[in-house]
C-alpha cells in the first residue's frame, strides 16, 4: 500500500527542488529539467491521491500532464535552437528577441 503522507512529501521536496532550480538557474534547459522535475511531482501527488482515494481519474490526469510535458518540451528546445543558431547565446537574462 502507498503512504499517502509520504508520496505528497516527496511530492512537495521534488516541487520545491525544481522551482528553486527555475528561480535560482539561467540556463534554459536546467530551467526545462526543473519545470519537469515540477510537472513529475504534481503526477506522484496525482498517483497519490487517486490511489488514496481509490479513484482512476488521478492517474487518468497523469497522461494529460505527461502530452502537456512533451508539447512543452518540443516547443521550448525548438525556441532555443532557434534563438542558439541566431544569437550565438541562450543565457536568459541577454535574451530579448522575444519582445515584441
Amino acid at each position: 500500500m502507498l503512504n499517502i503522507d509520504l508520496s505528497l512529501t516527496l511530492a512537495t521536496l521534488i516541487f520545491c527542488i525544481g522551482a528553486t532550480g527555475v528561480l535560482v538557474r539561467r540556463d534554459p534547459l536546467v530551467m526545462f529539467i526543473c519545470i519537469e522535475m515540477m510537472f513529475n511531482a504534481a503526477n506522484l501527488a496525482l498517483v497519490a491521491l487517486a490511489n488514496h482515494f481509490g479513484r482512476i481519474e488521478g492517474q487518468v490526469m497523469v497522461f494529460l500532464v505527461i502530452a502537456v510535458a512533451a508539447a512543452e518540451v518540443a516547443v521550448g528546445l525548438a525556441i532555443i535552437i532557434a534563438i542558439f543558431r541566431t544569437e550565438k547565446d541562450v543565457d536568459v537574462d541577454t535574451i530579448s528577441t522575444m519582445k515584441g
